[in-house]
């Protein structure tokens, strides 16, 4: 650290920002956008997206959970709701994700081990037994396999004759980003564009509350990305799926308002409140003064947070606890809508039920005790804050710019160049561990010799594939395969010809065909994604 006598040490932001030692209203000169800082629930929305925020209504309180079978999951949903939590937030297993069966035997060894293992609309009533869906919201990460999952999703309401009007929350189907940071991709870019949408078409007109996509930095973030790259990359891919929607046909005000965004908050306090702050001013002013939409619903930019996983230890893990604090109270200043805290047991194991629960606390702590919602945008007028919050969204313009001049997302990931720019700033953050210029308690300084604690952690049974196998063979068996055949077929043509494929998604799952025979026949229609690795 820095002293008066050692000039020569300079404190940078994950960013590369400068953070000077002290800030004065001159640090405000040069930037526009400090001149008019602009009324909480006004345009261009620095200061929040409404008017009155947490005074009038608290963020969506959620924990991301999902694991094993269905049944362990919506056990644990209807845990954490009895203990005040507000919104469901789904994870799946990697087979799913990667729409695989449980019986594929690709998906051996990884069945029900990072998230849920859904295969069919069975698994999806199991999933959300008792759980009135037209009274939570429900978030699901989920992306490649994103139209089955919510196909089913809509299957079961209907059955349970709910109107899918009722419906609210989220679905990711954020697909750019698995190409540069996350993996789970399938299709080419082009055909999952055409099956985003088709999402977009088909729930502006059928299930209208419901946010189409939440377009996501955090996997970004955690890839390695900085703060400013968070939200340059995913402003990117917003920008070509916005593009991309309008060009299909759509005019931007009838989904541009159901469009959301998910970000990570991690350690640095003052610059994540910043970069929540500058990520507002930036969307306002993009869909307003570049993508032209006219509805102000459409330059809301509307978020759920999650803490940071990469920034969690396994060493001294009690101490993630101050760690989650410290990120869940940066995302709550900067004003998010919707939060999920880690659990401090994550960097061992999935969440127990007790650090599930810490978790939740947490926010309800912040929530209740602190006073920091009595009074909107409470950093407002920070000498600190508005000269980050200025200088990540002028960082931010640029890295827009250099990604036109590319040619846009889809070249620049094509080139391989946000790739580059992600693994360049991972290894610069790791060096900086290493040589101990950023100390991380526990890692590279303060270590202690590590007892053998035992730990209440969770662990999943070994039996969770085979009883899912088992479940999903039974099911293929009593159908009617005929029926299936049938549905596969009208799907089949639909695609071909070009029509929205969700309508037949949906007839299809409600006739029993499970999430990887979909998957398998639009991979025979659209082929798969290879990446190129670029040297």
């Amino acid at each position: 650290m820095g002293t008066d006598k050692d000039k020569k040490v300079k404190f940078l932001t994950s960013s590369g920002i400068e953070v000077k030692q002290v800030y004065s209203k001159k640090d405000l000169a040069g930037f526009t956008a400090s001149r008019n800082l602009g009324e909480p629930g006004k345009y261009p929305f620095t200061r929040g997206l409404y008017s009155t925020m947490y005074r009038g209504k608290l963020w969506t309180m959620r924990q991301y959970a999902g694991f094993g079978t269905a049944e362990e999951s919506n056990r644990r949903y209807r845990f954490l709701l009895s203990q005040g939590q507000t919104g469901i937030s789904v994870a799946f297993d990697l087979p799913t994700q990667l729409g695989l069966d449980s019986d594929d035997p690709l998906s051996h060894g990884e069945v029900g081990k990072v998230g849920v293992a859904i295969d069919s609309l069975e698994d999806m009533e199991i999933l959300f037994k008792r759980i009135p869906l037209d009274k939570i919201s429900v978030s699901m990460t989920i992306n490649s396999t994103a139209a089955i999952i919510l196909a089913m999703y809509l299957a079961l309401a209907e059955k349970k004759g709910i109107k899918w009007s009722s419906l609210s929350g989220t679905i990711q189907n954020d697909i750019l980003k698995e190409y540069i940071a996350r993996g789970t991709y399938i299709f080419p870019p082009q055909a999952s564009l055409k099956i985003i949408t088709d999402i977009l078409a088909f729930c502006h007109k059928n299930v209208p509350n419901w946010n189409t996509m939440s377009i996501s930095g955090y996997h970004i973030r955690e890839a390695g990305a900085t703060a400013v790259q968070e939200l340059a990359f995913t402003f990117a891919n917003a920008i070509t799926y916005v593009k991309a929607a309008i060009d299909s046909g759509l005019d931007v005000d009838t989904f541009a308002p159901r469009l959301s965004f998910f970000l990570a908050s991690h350690n640095n306090f003052f610059e994540e409140i910043a970069k929540f702050r500058a990520a507002r001013r930036i969307w306002a002013r993009l869909m307003r003064e570049e993508l032209h939409a006219k509805d102000p619903l459409s330059w809301k930019f509307r978020f759920h947070t999650q803490t940071s996983g990469v920034a969690l230890l396994a060493q001294q893990p009690e101490n993630n606890v101050v760690r989650v604090t410290l990120q869940a109270l940066a995302s709550v200043l900067g004003g998010t809508q919707s939060l999920h805290t880690n659990s401090w047991d994550e960097a061992l194991a999935l969440p127990s039920e007790e650090a599930a629960q810490i978790a939740l606390r947490t926010q309800q702590i912040i929530a209740y005790e602190g006073g920091v919602t009595d009074t909107v945008d409470p950093v407002g007028g920070s000498f600190l804050i508005e000269s980050l919050t200025n200088q990540i969204e002028e960082k931010v313009k640029d890295y827009l710019e250099k990604i036109e001049e590319l040619g846009g997302m889809l070249v620049a990931i094509e080139k391989g160049f946000i790739q580059k720019e992600i693994q360049e700033s991972a290894y610069r953050y790791q060096k900086q561990i290493e040589n101990k210029e950023q100390i991380i308690v526990g890692l590279n300084k303060y270590q202690k010799r590590e007892d053998r604690i035992q730990y209440n952690l969770y662990s999943p049974p070994k039996t969770i594939e085979t009883n899912q196998v088992k479940k999903l063979r039974l099911l293929k068996k009593s159908r009617s395969a005929q029926k299936v055949k049938s549905r596969l077929d009208a799907l089949r043509n639909a695609v071909e010809s070009d029509e929205n494929s969700l309508p037949h998604i949906i007839e299809a799952v409600k006739a029993k065909a499970t999430l990887g025979e979909i998957s398998a026949l639009l991979k025979d229609i659209f082929g798969t994604f290879n990446e190129t690795v670029t040297l």
